[in-house]
C-alpha cells in the first residue's frame, strides 16, 4: 500500500461517481480549497454524526472558499438516501473498488471484536487550489473535527 500523501505533496489524482448520478475529478476544484474526507460507511453513527457537522458549518467553509467531498466505499443510490435522509449539503463520492482509499492511503486492516478486515481508516486530507496537500488529518476522531479543518482552511486562504 502507498504511504498516504504528506503536506507539501501533489494530491492523487482521482475520479469517482457521486450522489445524484454526478461524477467528481479533482481538476474540478482547480483554484478552490478541497476538504476530502473518508469515512468508512453512510449512515452509521460516527459517520453520520461527522457529515452532519460539516454540513453545519457549510456556510463557513463556502465563504472561505473551500468545498467538501466525502468519500465512502458505498455506492451512488447509498450516498443519495444517506444524503436526503439527513439533509447533507455537500457531494458525496462512491470509491467501491477502493482505488481512492488505496491512492490515500486510506485503505487499512482494521480489527473488530477480534476479526480483522480491511477498510477506510476515517481521514481528512485539505488540498489547496493548486491540488498540493495542505493539511492531513489520520485516523479521525469525529468530535471538534470539522471545526479543526475549518481552521485549517482559513489560516490557508487568510481568512478570520
Amino acid at each position: 500500500m502507498p504511504r498516504p500523501p504528506q503536506q507539501g505533496d501533489m494530491a492523487p489524482d482521482f475520479t469517482m461517481s457521486t450522489d445524484g448520478g454526478g461524477e467528481v475529478r479533482l481538476a474540478d476544484f482547480r483554484g478552490s480549497s478541497l476538504i476530502l474526507y473518508f469515512y468508512p460507511k453512510d449512515d452509521t453513527p460516527g459517520c453520520t454524526t461527522e457529515a452532519l457537522d460539516f454540513t453545519a458549518r457549510i456556510d463557513d467553509f463556502r465563504q472561505a472558499g473551500a468545498r467538501i467531498v466525502g468519500v465512502s466505499p458505498d455506492g451512488a443510490a447509498r450516498h443519495d438516501r444517506f444524503k436526503a435522509k439527513h439533509g447533507l449539503a455537500f457531494t458525496l463520492a462512491s470509491d467501491e473498488d477502493h482505488a481512492v482509499a488505496l491512492a490515500y492511503g486510506v485503505w487499512a486492516e482494521k480489527s473488530m471484536y477480534g476479526r480483522k478486515f480491511m477498510g477506510v481508516e476515517r481521514s481528512t486530507f485539505l488540498i489547496d487550489g493548486a491540488g498540493r496537500i495542505a493539511g492531513v488529518w489520520p485516523k479521525v476522531k469525529v468530535a471538534g473535527h470539522a471545526e479543526d479543518v475549518l481552521g485549517a482552511v482559513r489560516d490557508l486562504v487568510g481568512r478570520p
